[in-house]
């Protein structure tokens, strides 16, 4: 498949579907008639996926989807309809539909968003930039060199994915915005064995960039010796310790905890509706002095950074905790508007089958000053925490359990032996107030992150500094 055969100009979304954008605009300038804010989202969507196991290609998909979806927001209520047949007579049927949100409302459209001509990522289409074949040629380079490297390697598995969409928002006022997201993700997972014990390992990379990045030698060379490094570290494991102790979680994707038992409870939805443990605590201390939470979408090329979100808000650097002291919400326009607050650029959606709500983009801890070495000499028995699996968070308690991938023990200052089945328990506003030191040695994840809620997965980036936390729970699997 060539580039040309695949590309399709955003600006082009309603003439491909031989659609007049006038007669668009009028059917939604009448449905949104008296309403307080709304929008027309049509997407276009290609994705591609690739993954071999052991040497053979599992699956290979190549998927196109379109469709739009129109919304009608009246004071707190929401009418939504959405369809993948991109038609004016499928338009003025969901018009019909959403406009009975609106009986006996007199509203006001809100003002819309703020041009922007930010531009965080290119718009080139990265499913056409390398052959199938080499795709196919790279997951099998990665298999060999991976079993190549150590004889006790018993399985490996690759995939390689990516998608495209040029998405198009338009409003009753008038106003157009237009975004075009490119979407990559390599991803490698090694087994290896020592007699009856076998432990795995994986990492992975990606980004709004092209395939062809991946394609380099010595960047998909680093992921295979990423994965085995985890793998080797998990076979030389011993039980995890249990009791309340220092933790020290290490950089990066450790930010993942960060996201879930914390990041939610700032979403704006959540504070309006009084089921976060952080609501109405604007303006008070939330977490130890030195601790700032900020999400910034504007990070070039990043896997949660948009141009725009999903409701033409340009996105945005929004400090949530400032030196411990509670500062904001991330927030989408309805939640804002009810709130009396500004949009700060997170109304997101997972397609236009969705309608948006506050959802996170990348979200991190800024970093402290302190070496991360020294922090690490200061504990005398705990465990330092360098990757994490899943996790569960309840919302309004903040009650977190998280498991670790890779974690060592820490004595007298040294990291000892790995340990095996660790998680991490918790309260999220609760631990905030027990970081006992921040590294200066802040890193994002390495763009994997997926993020769910409410039935929608989107994609985001987490991130923080080596940070110490004083007196948290570890459940292990120690005798």
């Amino acid at each position: 498949m060539t580039k040309s055969e695949i590309d399709v100009d955003p600006a082009l979304l309603f003439e491909r579907a031989g659609m007049d954008e006038g007669r668009i605009q009028s059917v939604v300038d009448d449905a949104l008639q008296g309403c307080d804010d709304g929008e027309l989202f049509v997407e276009y969507c290609q994705s591609e996926s690739l993954v071999m196991d052991d040497g053979r290609i599992k699956s290979a998909n190549f998927d196109t989807n379109q469709g739009f979806g129109l919304r009608a927001v009246a004071g707190e209520q929401t009418g939504y309809a959405h369809a993948s047949e991109l038609s004016e007579s499928a338009i003025v049927r969901a018009a019909g539909a959403v406009s009975a949100v609106r009986a006996g409302h007199d509203g006001s459209m809100s003002l819309a968003p703020v041009a922007t001509n930010q531009s965080l990522y290119p718009d080139d289409n990265p499913l056409g930039e390398v052959s199938f074949a080499d795709k196919v040629k790279l997951l099998g380079e990665v298999d060999s060199y991976a079993r190549g490297r150590d004889n006790r390697v018993r399985q490996v598995s690759a995939s390689l994915s990516g998608e495209w969409q040029a998405v198009e928002i338009m409003r009753a006022d008038g106003r157009r915005m237009r975004d075009v997201r490119p979407l990559v993700r390599l991803n490698v997972s090694v087994v290896l064995g020592e007699g009856d014990r076998q432990e795995s390992g994986s990492h992975g990379v990606g980004d709004r960039v092209g395939f062809s990045r991946y394609l380099e030698t010595a960047n998909w060379q680093a992921q295979v010796d990423e994965a085995m490094r985890q793998a080797e570290v998990n076979l030389s494991s011993v039980p995890a310790p249990a009791g309340e102790m220092q933790v020290v979680l290490g950089p990066g994707w450790p930010g993942i905890l960060l996201h879930e038992a914390i990041g939610h409870g700032l979403e704006g939805d959540f504070n309006r509706k009084q089921t976060s443990a952080f609501a109405g605590l604007l303006g008070e201390r939330v977490a130890s002095p030195g601790v700032t939470v900020v999400d910034d979408g504007t990070i070039d090329g990043r896997r949660g950074s948009l141009s725009i979100d999903d409701e033409g808000t340009p996105t945005e650097c929004t400090t949530l905790i400032e030196d411990g002291i509670l500062k904001g919400y991330m927030q989408d326009r309805l939640n804002a508007r009810l709130m009396g607050m500004a949009a700060t650029g997170n109304g997101r959606r997972q397609s236009f089958a969705h309608m948006p709500m506050p959802r996170m983009t990348n979200t991190f801890m800024r970093a402290g000053d302190r070496d991360p070495g020294e922090i690490l000499a200061g504990v005398k028995n705990g465990i330092y925490a360098v990757n994490f699996g899943g996790g569960q968070v309840d919302i309004t308690s903040g009650k977190f359990v998280f498991s670790c991938t890779e974690a060592y023990m820490l004595q007298n200052g040294k990291i000892g032996a790995p340990v095996k089945g660790a998680t991490l328990i918790g309260n999220g506003p609760d631990v905030l107030t027990k970081v006992g030191a921040i590294g200066n040695d802040l890193a994002l994840d390495t763009g994997v992150g997926t993020c769910g809620k409410s039935g929608q997965g989107v994609p985001v980036g987490v991130g923080q500094p080596t940070l110490l936390l004083d007196g948290l729970t570890v459940g292990g699997t120690a005798a």
